[in-house]
């Protein structure tokens, strides 16, 4: 009788090996910090917590190299508290949820993923979710501005300029006065540069972002077209070919990289990834 047993609690374990993977040993939490960590496959996605509030959405007229997409500032109210990505998308993250690499990632494992397009960042989160039973997507565009500000008002979390020593980006083309500086012309690995208040990395640089929302120029006129996502946060959802892309990229000057800066695209790029959000 004990030998049956015995080998009955082995067959669960082993059958239930691949479950326990990505589940019971998947999420610890630090409540000091605020911060979450899933693993699929051995490689860890660290989520930290971004709370709900108010923040004026867009850039003042008197911004240097503002363009009219990012006006009239608004405020805006994340209704919602949510997890969001550390760090952009890695290579290793990649490999570990999707199964494969991709020939045209730059880098190591530590490199953010490139040559993504929207809906590949989407093949991306429906895998992952199906491997962890977890609610990730991309953020809003509102949600994704309010992260990157973590409470300031300037053009960018670390105040009114920014050089290359603060961020990926072309620094022969500096900003408010910074001096020039490295133009690595390439990725560099996440988490490379200081982190903004709340505890997210490279919101400035590295990589632009894909967001939820289809791209529209003159959405801030129209705050009557916003409608809510999954958790209550305003999100453009209307026809349009074209998705926001946020945070500028290695590819591009320091005035893509304002917090309140926008563009968008249809298709892949070199200098496009993704970052997780993680509904609470």
């Amino acid at each position: 009788m004990k030998r049956k047993v015995r080998r009955f609690c082995l067959f669960f374990v082993f059958s239930m090996l691949p479950f326990l993977l990505y589940s019971i040993e998947s999420i610890s939490e630090n409540s000091e910090k605020k911060e979450r960590t899933v693993s699929v496959n051995g490689v860890d996605i660290v989520i930290v917590y971004i709370p709900a509030g108010e923040f004026l959405m867009g850039s003042q007229e008197t911004e240097e190299g503002r363009r009219t997409d990012e006006g009239p500032q608004h405020r805006v109210v994340i209704n919602k508290d949510f997890w969001m990505g550390k760090y952009e998308v890695t290579r290793g993250q990649w490999i570990a949820v999707m199964g494969e690499d991709e020939a045209w990632f730059e880098g190591g494992n530590n490199y953010p993923v490139e040559w993504l397009s929207w809906n590949e960042s989407q093949d991306f989160i429906k895998k992952l979710n199906e491997k962890t039973g977890l609610k990730f997507r991309l953020p809003t565009e509102a949600e994704w501005e309010h992260a990157c500000r973590a409470g300031t008002t300037t053009p960018f979390h670390y105040g009114e300029s920014i050089s290359s020593d603060q961020a990926n980006f072309n620094g022969n083309y500096p900003y408010g006065g910074a001096k020039k500086g490295v133009y690595l012309e390439t990725t560099c690995p996440v988490g490379s540069f200081q982190l903004n208040a709340w505890g997210l990395y490279d919101m400035h640089g590295n990589v632009w972002e894909w967001c939820e929302d289809v791209y529209k120029a003159d959405i801030y006129n129209h705050p009557e077209l916003y409608t809510k996502n999954s958790i209550g946060n305003p999100v453009y959802s209307g026809e349009g070919l074209y998705r926001v892309i946020r945070g500028g990229g290695w590819l591009g000057n320091s005035n893509q990289l304002r917090s309140a800066s926008r563009a968008s695209y249809s298709y892949a790029q070199n200098y496009v990834g993704f970052r997780l959000v993680l509904d609470d």
